[in-house]
């Protein structure tokens, strides 16, 4: 199993970006997938799912301003990001499997390496 995120960057508040994973390994169209950063100091952040039939969710902080998608033919799912502020700040990972325990974010199962974004 391989999840390679891309598109990140140093952008400033209020610009736009698109993150990208690519995944490889498994059959990408039977998993709902994952979208978790990690901000300087803190726990890891759930912000949005995206399932095998295209149901998406979003956390609160993102609502409005996030969109998830996926490409299922080319094994990609997407994170474009608008509107982006400073505490957007964050290492990006792309996730298929998210555990929670204790109400936190574990990082065990297929993650990628992340991507970093820096509002600023």
């Amino acid at each position: 199993v391989q999840l390679v995120e891309s598109g990140g960057g140093l952008v400033q508040p209020g610009e736009s970006l698109r993150l990208s994973c690519v995944a490889s390994g498994f059959t990408f169209n039977n998993y709902r997938m994952f979208w978790v950063r990690q901000a300087p100091g803190k726990e890891f952040e759930w912000i949005s799912t995206i399932t095998s039939t295209l149901t998406t969710y979003y956390a609160d902080s993102v609502k409005g301003r996030f969109t998830i998608s996926r490409d299922n033919a080319k094994n990609t799912m997407y994170l474009q990001m608008n509107s982006l502020k400073p505490e957007d700040t964050a290492v990006y990972y792309c996730v298929r499997d998210l555990t929670v325990k204790g109400g936190q974010v574990q990082k065990s199962g297929a993650w990628g390496q992340g991507t970093q974004v820096t509002v600023s």
